[in-house]
């Protein structure tokens, strides 16, 4: 197949670098001291038969990850990056991944490795088979798997392209059956400069003929985790790739066809079977060692440099019959493998021309790719230090292999804890859609994020599919659900024909009414606010009346956010949320606004400045607490205490920015749901109910919450909302955390979630 002219045909340009990606990842759990941890697979990650992200390999400590198949190489990452924050923080607090594909120290006794406890007993049974036949030492060795898939678009632009193959899923498989020709004939290429396990550890070989070590890659080695010799397959064809494996388990020499553990495999569908009425639908690169520098075993250069290295095995053409290509490959990888990591390759002058060779592949295709990669495949060609199993062997030597397993995987903990609020590769959403996502990956829900930017999620288990948008607005609650609570004329109309206390007041759309109306509100206690907006967002609160011009500068304030505005009675009380799930209130907070204490030296805004350095504070919805701002209505909140913000309180005094309460406007949230009775929150449950709405926060004013609910004019509802903030309740600033999130899944999931909880 010569697709040359093909590849460099214009049309393709577009396609070339498009392409679909997945990653397999195998780590052993250990302890922060880098040794194997004797805990089974953690509880909190419920069934791993069912789950599609963390699952367990052959032993019961080898946690593999697997990313779903995405579109982008930054794509590929986001998904590698939450899944391994998922994993840690689903583990023992005292427990990491070995970031090596050599394992770290293994029991003396090699039956004290134990096997993976999965329900299926016929899985269990698998790896019984597995250990006596291979026996369990080599089965610890951990890998990554490239799952790599040409962009659909491309290999069909190439078919209309050429004229040798007139039915389209026989080109397909035949585009892949020659890349993987040449992978397996070139992957020493990727051996020299990838390699990463130039030492075994602590009874790896246990007596057992072992090479001179260092080596290059003991993995990829004969001394890695091959099938037995007798094991042969031809990539002549599909139809005889499947005959030979399917001939190999008739034999007995597979005990299943899953067994066949080439360095790259065909995949079409969910057995080998399928590929004789199925086209080839991606390529599986078994051979990739954990590259310890990376927190994720591989680099977006490595996958980088894989597309480029898949489209040039592509182009290049193969030199010899299909099974003699092969076998060279094998030979040449062996030799490879088993060099010295600090020796210049005998593949030298092979390896100088295929890199001449891709630099013209890419030149002549005008790949838009950078030469920084190439550029570095060059420096590690000259000097072999400089390559993974270079790096790996020269700084064990300064240590050992172990110290600097544990130091690279100390690194990686400390990350994957440094902020456990946050969901890595996604910080850029909102901080309740983070919590949500972990809660779905962690108990297996299948995600795909429909829109990032709108926070729009699709969760699947089994047959069951559920739209997230904002991790609390669902399919529970009805389309009109929102709207009413969104309105807070019409949730207020609502509530007070129900029975339910509710602020009097008025409606405005008209600044000039608004305006005209001062002198009614002039000595009351009132809250002017936005009619349709959320996140206490253009609110002035006047507990004790106001003059003129404050009032004004509030009416403009709540008109700058929406086209109508209310003023409404202030109600006398302390401001609760109340987080309604269904038909239970799974959480009570107590807001206090944003505000500062005084230490008799720094002036106001120097305060604000060093309490918005916490952590925890950020902006956006993406940490737990919002920074504290200086902006109008805050001013209006300290004139009317008589201070600015260069006024220096005393050493101990309170000083309040805003009059409302929202976290969202930097107020800290107190976790009170323990301190509630039943009365009380079955009156938010009720509030929710007439709304129609199953997910909802309710916002209540109450008096004392040590006198009962059925009290005259101990409490008031002051709004209901929609898509209440879950963040603030799951990681609060004083108090219990409530995870909600798991309260959202549960409700939409009950059976699953149960059945994964046990």
């Amino acid at each position: 197949m010569n697709v040359k002219p093909i590849l460099t045909n214009k049309q393709l340009k577009p396609y070339l670098l498009k392409a679909r990606y997945g990653v397999e990842k195998e780590s052993q759990r250990v302890t922060k001291a880098g040794d194997l941890v004797a805990t089974d697979y953690p509880k909190t990650l419920g069934n791993r038969s069912f789950h599609p992200y963390i699952q367990t390999d052959f032993a019961e400590t080898q946690m593999e990850l697997v990313t779903p198949i995405t579109d982008s190489i930054t794509e590929l990452f986001d998904w590698l990056a939450a899944i391994h924050d998922t994993a840690y923080r689903s583990m023992d607090s005292e427990e990491m991944l070995w970031p090596m594909s050599m394992p770290p120290a293994l029991p003396e006794v090699e039956e004290n490795i134990v096997i993976a406890k999965l329900d299926n007993f016929e899985d269990v049974l698998y790896r019984r088979f597995l250990a006596m036949s291979y026996g369990r030492r080599k089965q610890m060795v951990s890998g990554i798997h490239f799952n790599f898939e040409f962009d659909d678009e491309m290999v069909r632009k190439m078919f209309e392209l050429q004229d040798e193959y007139k039915n389209y899923h026989q080109f397909k498989s035949e585009v892949y059956l020659k890349v993987t020709r040449n992978y397996l004939h070139y992957r020493w290429f990727a051996t020299y400069f990838f390699a990463a396990s130039p030492l075994s550890g602590p009874h790896y070989f246990n007596g057992h003929e072992r090479p001179e070590e260092p080596v290059r890659s003991i993995r990829n080695s004969k001394y890695g985790y091959q099938n037995h010799d007798d094991v042969k397959v031809t990539y002549r064809s599909v139809e005889e790739y499947v005959a030979d494996i399917q001939q190999m388990v008739e034999e007995g020499k597979l005990s299943e066809e899953k067994e066949f553990y080439a360095p790259v495999r065909l995949r079409g569908g969910k057995s080998v079977a399928d590929l004789a009425n199925k086209p080839v639908r991606y390529i599986e690169l078994r051979n990739i060692d954990l590259d310890p520098y990376q927190p994720y075993g591989i680099s977006k250069e490595e996958v980088e440099f894989f597309h480029i290295f898949m489209l040039f095995l592509l182009w290049t053409d193969e030199k010899a019959e299909a099974d003699e290509w092969v076998f060279q490959g094998d030979q040449l990888n062996e030799l490879v493998s088993l060099e010295s990591p600090l020796s210049q390759t005998a593949c030298y002058d092979e390896a100088q021309k295929l890199l001449a060779e891709i630099r013209s592949f890419v030149a002549q295709t005008g790949l838009n790719v950078s030469t920084e990669i190439l550029d570095h495949l060059e420096e590690m060609l000259e000097d072999p230090a400089k390559t993974l199993a270079g790096r790996i062997y020269l700084a064990s030597k300064e240590t050992s292999q172990k110290e600097l397993a544990v130091q690279q995987g100390l690194s990686y903990y400390r990350k994957a804890w440094q902020a456990p609020y946050q969901l890595a590769g996604f910080t850029d959403m909102e901080l309740s859609t983070q919590i949500f996502l972990f809660d779905a990956i962690q108990k297996g829900l299948q995600v795909e994020v429909l829109d990032r930017q709108d926070q729009f999620l699709k969760l699947t288990a089994q047959d069951h599919t559920e739209y997230v948008k904002n991790g609390n607005m669902t399919s529970k609650d009805t389309y009109i659900t929102p709207l009413m609570m969104e309105n807070k004329t019409v949730t207020k109309k609502l509530l007070q024909r129900a029975g339910f206390k509710v602020p009097q007041g008025k409606e405005f759309t008209d600044k000039k009414a608004a305006y005209s109306s001062y002198e009614e509100f002039r000595d009351k206690g009132i809250v002017v606010k936005p009619k349709s907006t959320n996140y206490g967002l253009g609110i002035t609160v006047f507990k004790d009346g106001t003059n003129e011009k404050d009032y004004i500068k509030a009416i403009d304030t709540a008109f700058a956010e929406d086209s109508s505005v209310l003023v409404e009675e202030f109600l006398a009380g302390t401001e609760y949320r109340f987080f309604v799930v269904g038909d239970q209130v799974k959480a009570v907070l107590l807001r206090v606004p944003a505000n500062v204490s005084g230490d008799g030296k720094h002036s106001i805004k120097e305060l604000v400045d060093r309490k918005n350095d916490d952590p925890l504070r950020g902006e956006n919805h993406r940490t737990p607490l919002e920074k504290i701002h200086l902006g109008q209505s805050e001013q209006f909140v300290l004139q009317e205490q008589g201070y600015q913000i260069d006024s220096i309180p005393n050493k101990g005094e309170t000083i309040y920015l805003r009059d409302n309460s929202n976290v969202s406007t930097g107020g800290d949230s107190i976790d009170m749901t323990d301190a509630f009775t039943d009365d009380y929150k079955q009156i938010a449950v009720e509030v929710a109910q007439t709304l129609g709405a199953a997910i909802c926060g309710i916002d209540m004013i109450i008096t004392d919450i040590n006198l009962p609910a059925s009290s005259s004019d101990v409490y008031g509802i002051i709004e209901a909302n929609f898509n209440p903030m879950m963040h603030m309740h799951c990681y609060p600033f004083e108090g219990k955390g409530r995870r909600l999130t798991m309260d959202i899944l549960k409700l939409l999931y009950p059976d699953f979630i149960q059945r994964k909880d046990r």
